[in-house]
């Protein structure tokens, strides 16, 4: 049977070219009841990759083919950005600047100490969590929007740029009545309690 308790836990992708320190690594993050797989290249992380799975990724900078480096800057720009915790023999000021600005939750030196990577590892998975739960957030919020009618978001847009109901009665053409029956609508649909929350709201479609 399969464990779906386990399934649901963070894994951390190690990908190195050295196997003794893809198993090393492996079983650290396993120690403290991590879910762990490896891979020896970007080239074979890629061809195994599943975007929806939760966690983050220990990069060695170094490696065959495309760099740690450069792959990380790419998810960067990707529709799919991950957290990412670079380690290498080899770190000079320039590279972990540019790690940085191109989103590294760290840049670590090999030998890494455990504390240390550990302590990067658990601040990657709290990003990874909080980016997909503002993903999910989003993708409910346009959800909602979607089932406003035309006419309903109209009125929000009117109603977002803090016009009066006579306002949008009259820009629109209707008796404010109506408009009070679309914005009803329009606010529940998008479950909004104020015009403040609906604001904020909207920030969300952004």
């Amino acid at each position: 049977m399969i464990d779906d308790r386990k399934n649901k836990r963070p894994t951390v992708i190690v990908i190195d070219d050295d196997q003794s320190v893809r198993e090393a690594l492996k079983g650290l993050f396993e120690s403290v009841g991590l879910s762990a797989e490896t891979h020896g290249s970007v080239k074979e992380f890629i061809a195994a990759d599943d975007p929806e799975k939760a966690g983050c990724i220990v990069l060695d900078i170094r490696l065959p083919g495309q760099s740690g480096l450069e792959f990380q800057e790419a998810l960067a720009k990707s529709d799919l950005p991950r957290s990412v915790v670079l380690i290498s023999a080899h770190v000079d000021v320039p590279m972990a600047v540019r790690a940085m600005k191109a989103g590294a939750i760290d840049v670590l030196n090999k030998p890494v100490r455990e504390q240390d990577l550990l302590e990067a590892v658990n601040r990657a998975i709290a990003d990874d969590a909080a980016r997909r739960k503002e993903k999910s957030g989003k993708a409910s919020t346009r959800s909602k929007y979607m089932t406003l009618t035309e006419r309903e978001r109209q009125i929000m847009t009117l109603v977002i740029a803090g016009k009066l109901n006579k306002q949008i009665a009259a820009e629109l053409r209707l008796a404010e009545p109506t408009v009070k029956l679309h914005r009803g609508h329009m606010m529940r649909k998008m479950k909004a309690t104020s015009v403040a929350h609906l604001v904020k709201i909207a920030d969300a479609l952004m």
